[in-house]
């Protein structure tokens, strides 16, 4: 008996010394990684940012202490929106706060959406449902009041957009890595791209459009899978809607949600359908033994522990080429299909 636990104690320590280690040499290159883009490719933002060695290195994902300004540089600000604007944006919900009446989470769900949408109070509600196990994001939390004052701020920038829920988890990942200002700065023009304002406008045809799309890199992809879905009658909407509405941040573990930002700042939306594609299969096996419900449950709550190089391995094997088209020539093909009145699949679901 005592040599049977001297044994295992010498295993436990073999264990935590190989995790110190492994820990040691992930810092390591952390920070080697973070030196590069400080002293090399940041400063010749403008002539490397698209080179191949400057790619490959943002696949393998961008250092924490940098990641907000590539980030910012990556999206841009196409809308020329200054910390000017988002003071007076801010000024304007405080007002809004101060005469709006007491609003009850019960009337909430009882609000017409349009009202729902663009109430400030809502707000309120969904900033203690966002990241609730990091507790920083909820009342008392440091980043509470930053997050309020973000998705106030737009909800007076886009009147006609207002507030969406699922917004909070995009405005809160930004906080984790930018300024407010900045942050705001990057949210609205994130909110403001193709893919982005169809969803949280709720276009129901362009939605239809992008599912449409995403279903012929699946069929090309993972025919087997694809066909057990049709089988089952699950259509993507059951899953994509969330994945997409939150940028993956409410549905993958936030380190794994960021190296999926990081790409998909690089690459724009595709990279979000590339994304659906890699964890389908990562996971097809699992789902192929299962039913339209355990599906339909499996991929609305993913697992907790997702192992990331493994997901990225699988984001690597998707080939987004169907028939010599790339991603945004199926799109259009399919967006003027939808203009010529040919119904695409899965119209029924929406409509």
């Amino acid at each position: 008996m005592v040599a049977q636990a001297k044994k295992r104690e010498l295993k436990e320590a073999q264990k935590r010394k190989k995790q110190l280690e492994d820990r040691c040499k992930l810092e390591e290159s952390i920070g080697t990684a973070a030196q590069t883009w400080n002293q090399e490719i940041l400063p010749n933002w403008s002539t490397v940012c698209t080179s191949r060695r400057v790619r490959d290195l943002w696949w393998q994902g961008i250092p924490p202490s940098v990641r907000g300004r590539v980030w910012s540089l990556a999206v841009g600000n196409e809308l020329n929106i200054t910390h000017e604007l988002y003071n007076i944006c801010l000024s304007r919900a405080k007002e809004k706060w101060t005469t709006a009446a007491p609003f009850s989470e019960t009337e909430s769900e009882d609000a017409g959406s349009s009202d729902r949408e663009s109430s400030l109070e809502l707000i309120k509600l969904d900033i203690s449902r966002t990241f609730p196990q990091l507790c920083i994001f909820q009342k008392g939390g440091p980043y509470h009041d930053v997050l309020h004052s973000i998705l106030g701020a737009y909800t007076c920038y886009r009147p006609d957009v207002g507030y969406v829920q699922g917004m909070s988890f995009i405005a809160a990942v930004l906080i984790l890595n930018l300024d407010t200002a900045d942050a705001f700065i990057a949210f609205a023009n994130l909110l403001n791209k193709p893919c982005q304002m169809a969803f949280f406008r709720v276009d129901h045809s362009l939605m239809l459009t992008y599912f449409a799309a995403f279903e012929v890199f699946f069929e090309e992809n993972l025919p087997k899978l694809f066909a057990h879905f049709k089988k089952n009658n699950l259509t993507p909407d059951i899953y994509l809607i969330d994945w997409i509405f939150t940028l993956y941040s409410k549905s993958l573990p936030l380190d794994l949600a960021c190296r999926v930002w990081d790409v998909f700042c690089r690459d724009g939306e595709e990279f979000l359908f590339r994304t659906a594609l890699g964890l389908l299969r990562l996971y097809q096996d699992v789902l192929t033994s299962m039913d339209f419900i355990h599906m339909a449950q499996f991929l609305t709550r993913l697992p907790d522990l997702i192992p990331a190089e493994q997901l990225f391995q699988h984001i690597a094997a998707i080939h987004m080429s169907s028939r010599n088209r790339k991603w945004a020539q199926v799109l259009q093909a399919l967006t003027e299909q939808k203009r010529s009145g040919v119904r695409l699949p899965g119209a029924e679901v929406l409509s």
